[in-house]
């Protein structure tokens, strides 16, 4: 009787019609590894059963069970313990997904449970299962607060990001203090980016002198930012580059920033600033004048381009000889030849060489450290980009792992290279 139920319900793989419990215990009972994952993956056997698999000795039957959303609350609270980290990432996945579809008249227990099992999640040690959590409830405003205002002060950025450019829970004031306390670097420039930016919170973020932050602030045409905010940034933005096309392209310049950003920017910045609708005459002519100083400046950019084509040059020269490698780097490293490096890193990593400036002029160590990843150079090539081209302070300094590993999940590198475009 026991191998005719196990050839039914196993290898015959039944359709979706209901298992009965009795049926459901002969399969269980037999022990067949296939067995209990066959069982561990279905949405109609008792919550009895699935309560039992959770303490599966086979991480494959735990993972099923994490992700089953027929799982009882109990058994996905004991699954937040797991000793494996995927069942856990799966957990959190689901969960993420169930706990702001549950209706509020549900019974209390259930969702008590529910919302114990995310909290637990939000505070697991393993950076993907939280990363994971907050992904799945950045848009939400279905689920708890706090749990969101914990996971936007998380220490990691793979974390803290999602919710902070996407939640609805939080208010002016939670990111305002965020802003205020922010020890993640990254973080307040995904807050810069959300769909909504009050005048105090753009005002929170350009006190924050954060160069990346204000940068995304001012590509956010959603940010409300006063007059007054924005002449403190075009104060500095004479020597940060990473400000003039974003401050060009803001629709909500009056005609003195124009005049004042007409100042700095490039000449094809000052080309489209010349575009804009609405200049009156004394602004259109004053563009005009600057348009023809810049062409007057024209060697001193000539010379720029020269040593840019010699440095794209030597890379591909390096490539053409199968010298393009680790060394190479580590030579332009030590030379501090940012253009080297910077070709260089573009070409093994099959990237523009913009986006690698903008991960080196964003001075993140994780960022860098993901994009020498994906050039399939060492760590040590990292941690010297880190020292002698971003010259990043000891303590903000992405180490190596026992010496020569890299320190980060393949997940995070890969969140890390999506955060700047960078598709895996």
């Amino acid at each position: 009787m026991l191998k005719r139920l196990i050839s039914k319900f196993i290898d015959q793989a039944p359709g979706p019609g209901p298992m009965t419990y009795e049926q459901a215990r002969a399969v269980l009972e037999s022990h067949a590894h296939k067995a209990r994952k066959f069982l561990a993956g279905r949405s109609d056997v008792e919550p009895e059963i699935l309560y039992y698999l959770a303490t599966d000795d086979a991480v494959e039957v735990r993972r099923l069970v994490a992700a089953n959303p027929a799982t009882p609350q109990q058994a996905n609270k004991i699954l937040t313990d797991d000793r494996d980290g995927d069942v856990r990432c799966e957990l959190a996945r689901k969960i993420g997904r169930l706990v702001p579809g549950l209706d509020p008249q549900e019974a209390s227990r259930v969702r008590d449970l529910a919302i114990e099992v995310m909290e637990r999640l939000a505070r697991d040690s393993l950076p993907r299962v939280r990363a994971i959590l907050s992904e799945e409830i950045k848009s939400s405003a279905k689920v708890p607060a706090h749990i969101v205002k914990q996971l936007a002060q998380d220490l990691e950025l793979i974390v803290c990001a999602p919710v902070l450019e996407y939640s609805p829970l939080l208010s002016d004031q939670d990111l305002i203090e965020i802003i205020a306390g922010a020890r993640v670097e990254g973080s307040l420039s995904a807050l810069a980016q959300r769909s909504t930016l009050s005048v105090p919170v753009a005002d929170a973020v350009v006190a924050s002198l954060d160069v990346s932050a204000i940068a995304a602030l001012l590509a956010n045409p959603n940010a409300q930012i006063r007059e007054e905010t924005l002449d403190r940034v075009l104060e500095s933005a004479t020597a940060i580059e990473a400000w003039h096309q974003p401050v060009v392209m803001r629709a909500d310049l009056s005609l003195r920033a124009v005049r004042r950003v007409a100042a700095f920017v490039s000449a094809s910045l000052l080309s489209v600033l010349c575009q804009r609708s609405g200049l009156d005459d004394e602004t259109a002519a004053h563009l005009n004048k600057r348009v023809r100083e810049r062409l007057d400046e024209g060697a001193l950019n000539d010379e720029v381009s020269a040593a840019e084509a010699k440095a794209q040059a030597a890379v591909k020269e390096a490539a053409a000889k199968g010298t393009l490698n680790e060394e190479f780097l580590m030579e332009a490293a030590d030379a501090n030849d940012r253009r080297l490096v910077a070709f260089a890193l573009a070409s093994l990593a099959n990237v523009s060489k913009e986006i690698v400036d903008r991960i080196l002029v964003s001075k993140s160590g994780k960022a860098i450290t993901a994009l020498v990843w994906r050039a399939k150079l060492s760590m040590r090539v990292s941690v010297k980009i880190q020292a002698a081209i971003v010259h990043l302070p000891g303590p903000k300094m992405v180490m190596a792992r026992e010496g020569v590993h890299f320190p980060l999940s393949e997940e995070e590198l890969a969140w890390h290279l999506n955060y700047f475009g960078i598709a895996n």
